[in-house]
């Protein structure tokens, strides 16, 4: 993929040094699936009702996509089954621009699917075929091995961590790029009861003591650490030896902690139609102009408007945009960028 150019620099000025990172190849190892939508407000599936979809999923999926709409290289490690559904995945992610060579074919199981109705208070019943689905394991072989070898950074999701055998991939692989000189990001996207399987809050520490930029929503910033007060957990964080906190607030913004200090970026005003993805798009998006060094203010601008345009359209990956429309979308907004 040639490299991208901002409407701020050419990219024959740039110096080696922002070149170097315009480059860098995020990795990313995970769920991929369909997501099949309700047609109608109500409570779960226990009738005939109208359905559209499948849409393209999964937060890995969602979250590389939108890399791939930013302009940075990128590539995805999973597992699809020989089918329609597993098709249109690698067909939509290669599309934007992902390297799908990571992408295995399982023969005997089917792609992963997850069915979603919204319920009149804006919840959502599902119904999940994942860890029984291709996606449930990785895929091994040469084409893994070049994907990881030709990483600069691995992105982590909590939300992919649904076996030992997953887990142990990414703790691999986030050790063999910080040996090499590359970085990792983690969004734990979890809940509390996750933390109770056997070994997982093990995992999540191993994975976390690796991690350069950390993502957490909500009360996950103080999942993880000894205290549960938010001021001393970003310092304990910071002091474990992240580099990075962007701590993603849903509606109200996003915080950004560094050794420096600290920053607040508001959300932007849309109208909401399906807010799955969302917080994927924002993390793929800020991580990708974060490799580059970008200016920390723009980079959370756009990525907060990456996160509000993925809200827009119906369909978890449908609405993840490219860095021309999320700029234009900003500064229509009264941002600077």
């Amino acid at each position: 993929m040639a490299p991208v150019k901002t409407k701020h620099e050419s990219w024959a000025f740039l110096p080696a040094r922002r070149k170097e990172a315009f480059v860098k190849k995020i990795v990313v190892a995970g769920e991929i699936l369909v997501e099949i939508m309700a047609d109608t407000v109500g409570d779960g599936f226990r009738g005939p009702i109208a359905l559209t979809g499948p849409y393209p999923s999964g937060a890995p999926a969602i979250f590389i996509d939108q890399v791939a709409r930013i302009g940075q290289p990128c590539g995805i490690i999973s597992m699809v089954g020989n089918d329609d559904f597993g098709h249109l995945n690698i067909d939509r992610l290669a599309a934007d621009g992902v390297d799908v060579s990571g992408i295995g074919i399982d023969s005997d199981r089917p792609t992963g699917s997850a069915f979603v109705r919204y319920r009149a208070d804006g919840s959502r019943d599902f119904v999940f075929n994942i860890s029984h689905s291709a996606c449930g394991a990785l895929p091994k072989g040469d084409a893994v091995q070049a994907m990881i070898g030709s990483a600069d950074h691995l992105h982590v999701m909590g939300s992919s961590l649904s076996s030992p055998e997953i887990i142990a991939f990414n703790i691999e692989a986030a050790r063999t790029l910080r040996q090499k000189g590359g970085s990792v990001s983690f969004d734990p996207n979890l809940r509390k009861e996750i933390l109770d399987a056997p070994g997982m809050a093990d995992a999540m520490q191993a994975i976390l003591s690796l991690t350069d930029l950390f993502l957490p929503s909500g009360e996950e910033l103080t999942l993880l650490t000894r205290t549960k007060d938010e001021t001393a957990a970003v310092a304990e964080l910071l002091e474990s030896g992240i580099q990075a906190i962007v701590h993603k607030q849903g509606a109200r913004g996003v915080t950004y902690f560094d050794a420096s200090g600290s920053r607040f970026v508001p959300a932007f005003t849309v109208e909401e139609v399906d807010p799955t993805g969302a917080g994927d798009c924002f993390g793929g998006a800020f991580t990708a102009l974060w490799l580059r060094n970008e200016d920390i203010d723009r980079a959370l601008t756009l990525a907060a408007a990456a996160g509000a345009l993925a809200v827009t359209k119906r369909g978890p990956m449908e609405g993840a945009a490219m860095l021309e429309t999320i700029t234009a979308f900003a500064t229509s907004q009264g941002r600077r960028i």
